[in-house]
């Protein structure tokens, strides 16, 4: 039952710290709670809770999040630190949403909602995220007695992405929009990775794929996660293992969940999912906007930066910044004295300072007219330096660009051509994957702490390359983009590419006291970035292809951008492999044209080669033209 009750409190706010008693007390001191059902255009009511300042001699901006994770667990005066308690303090109209379908709102839920372009409030059919917004805006500026007519909207992970599709067609009294950790696309973020499954999310589909039958204060989905995830596995690897292929967990989970039985029959990037993408609907954006992300976020990093990204070369006259600091999964709204992430301690007080001085400074600027026009375009924490820094642009102009090339007995070189004759082979075999973490985990919604994790387990492995440099005479900065352009052949006819950067550390690096005495930092493989391609979409997302055994084939791997130096003293490795267990599921390695339909004797072991021609750019921009 305990591991049922962690479960839980991740599948609805995990990310958001429990406010302190001093807060609820403020709040209780200082506004009125209201609630509401505003009708939307097509006769839908959509539950609303609304905080209004007390003093009624001064007007005050609207602060609104949308979320799917039930409005009404913010009713008892407690906001659980979402909003800020700086935000709350400085009073202004909070207001909480449940969106179209949950809890007490009336409707259908869906998934990624396909954004409807051109925003009629006369239609009353053409319904989207961005309507609802649009719609709850309105009543708000009309109905809210004390408003300032200014509305800024903020959330993390769904609730990011609820704030992000308001921009388009956006209410005139939108000035302020920040999504953070932000859902762009369920194909490259939450669900999938590059179009590979995330197996570690399949617990999340008994709240997301069933639809309530009434309204309610309550999750209507427990006793589907108490059927299927009662009893939670203190080993996810074994336990996903023993499963098998993901045709069981349809058999014996989720036959009945709408949106499972989506992703199985949507197996391709097709017009389901490219009809749920954010991002080409983000044109002509006029509020302001600050895209918020952790650079250790193994759920939504895919987001925060494309979303920035796209609104860059959209809307070039937006005021358009992104803020990237050294967090996982919404962490910048739990603060902690002493700012770590897994094993690597980063400084104190971080997330307040980002609550304090940028968040805080961002809605004052432009909902309240406070303050001047400071903001910089990129606000990025360099994870080598453990500073933040401000740029003018992202990614930084003055950037280098880095190529890396492997060479025989592990090296790693910089700048420096190779033998393109070289090869580096290794047997991957599906029935014994690469584990994604140096440590035993149970259960959880999504896995967090590996995206800094010690890679010296994966070092040890004959599945995995690793090369590294030399230990390095002068600090190396890596910011912008990496691209790992890999030349492979093959036994079988599919395969997954693992890639990873990581951070060398000296031998005779001091432990950090907050760790457990077994955590040796001397020689740490810090992971940087990572990021998992499946090969059968190197061409196109849409439609895969098989590889030709032993054909020499190229495959280009996004890793996501970065800011991280590596300091004199410290070296730089990369990793490559093709499993990544229970994180990503497990590529068949024999093509079948739908893996979440693969039978147990479609998984093979197959020879993969990395050759020589292979290079890792990065710095800068680096991403491919085609097939991404």
């Amino acid at each position: 039952m305990k591991n049922t009750l962690i479960l839980i409190a991740l599948f609805a706010t995990s990310f958001f710290a429990q406010s302190q008693s001093s807060i609820n007390s403020f709040m209780k001191e200082n506004y009125d709670k209201f609630e509401y059902f505003i009708p939307m255009r097509d006769g839908v009511k959509l539950f609303t809770l609304v905080y209004m300042p007390k003093d009624r001699s001064k007007t005050y901006p609207i602060l609104m999040n949308r979320t799917c994770y039930n409005a009404s667990g913010y009713a008892n005066f407690n906001t659980h630190g979402h909003p800020s308690d700086y935000l709350v303090k400085d009073l202004y109209i909070l207001v909480f949403q449940d969106v179209r379908g949950r809890y007490m709102s009336e409707g259908t839920f869906d998934n990624m909602r396909p954004n409807i372009p051109g925003n009629d409030p006369k239609n009353k059919t053409a319904i989207d995220e961005s309507s609802d917004t649009w719609d709850t805006i309105d009543w708000m500026v009309k109905n809210l007695k004390g408003n300032n007519g200014s509305v800024g909207i903020y959330g993390i992970s769904y609730p990011g992405f609820y704030s992000a599709a308001s921009l388009p067609d956006a209410h005139p009294a939108l000035k302020a929009v920040s999504p953070q950790a932000p859902i762009s696309d369920f194909f490259f973020d939450d669900f999938h990775h590059m179009g590979a499954y995330l197996q570690s999310y399949t617990a999340a589909f008994a709240v997301f794929g069933y639809q309530k039958k009434d309204t309610t204060r309550k999750d209507w989905y427990m006793p589907e996660l108490m059927r299927v995830y009662g009893k939670a596995p203190k080993d996810a690897y074994s336990y996903w293992l023993k499963k098998g292929p993901l045709k069981n967990v349809t058999s014996e989970f989720h036959h009945d969940n709408f949106f499972w039985n989506q992703i199985i029959d949507h197996p391709n990037y097709d017009t389901f999912w490219q009809k749920r993408s954010l991002l080409p609907h983000l044109k002509n954006i006029k509020p302001a906007v600050m895209t918020v992300g952790g650079w250790f976020d193994a759920e939504d990093l895919f987001g925060p930066i494309n979303i920035y990204k796209t609104i860059e070369k959209t809307s070039p006259g937006a005021k358009n910044t992104i803020v990237m600091g050294p967090w996982g999964h919404g962490d910048w709204a739990d603060e902690k004295a002493k700012s770590t992430h897994n094993h690597i301690y980063f400084g104190d007080s971080i997330a307040s300072f980002y609550q304090k001085e940028i968040e805080f400074k961002f809605f004052a600027r432009y909902l309240k007219d406070q303050g001047t026009e400071d903001m910089p375009e990129a606000y990025v924490f360099n994870t080598g330096t453990k500073k933040w820094e401000k740029h003018d642009v992202w990614p930084p102009k003055e950037a280098a660009s880095l190529q890396m090339r492997f060479e025989p007995n592990g090296k790693l070189v910089i700048n420096k051509e190779v033998s393109a004759e070289n090869a580096f082979e290794y047997i991957s075999d599906p029935a014994k994957p690469v584990p994604y973490t140096s440590q035993t985990e149970g259960l959880t919604f999504t896995p967090r702490n590996f995206m800094s994790d010690d890679q010296r387990q994966a070092s040890m492995r004959p599945d995995v390359l690793t090369f590294e440099t030399e230990v390095l005479g002068d600090e190396v900065t890596i910011a912008g983009e990496i691209l790992a352009k890999l030349k492979v052949a093959m036994s079988g006819t599919d395969a997954d590419f693992i890639v990873k950067l990581i951070d060398v550390y000296p031998d005779n690096h001091p432990n950090y006291e907050h760790n457990p005495k077994n955590i040796v930092m001397g020689g740490y493989q810090q992971l940087v970035r990572s990021e998992v391609f499946r090969g059968r979409f190197r061409n196109s997302f849409e439609k895969p292809e098989p590889f030709v055994p032993g054909q020499p084939t190229d495959v280009n791997v996004p890793l996501q951008d970065v800011l991280h130096t590596f300091k004199k003293g410290h070296k730089i490795m990369i990793q490559i492999h093709s499993t990544w267990f229970p994180y990503i599921d497990r590529n068949p390695q024999k093509y079948v044209d739908n893996i979440y339909k693969a039978e147990e004797s479609d998984f093979i072991k197959s020879t993969i080669k990395v050759l020589g021609s292979s290079v890792i750019g990065a710095g800068g921009q680096q991403q491919p033209k085609k097939g991404f």
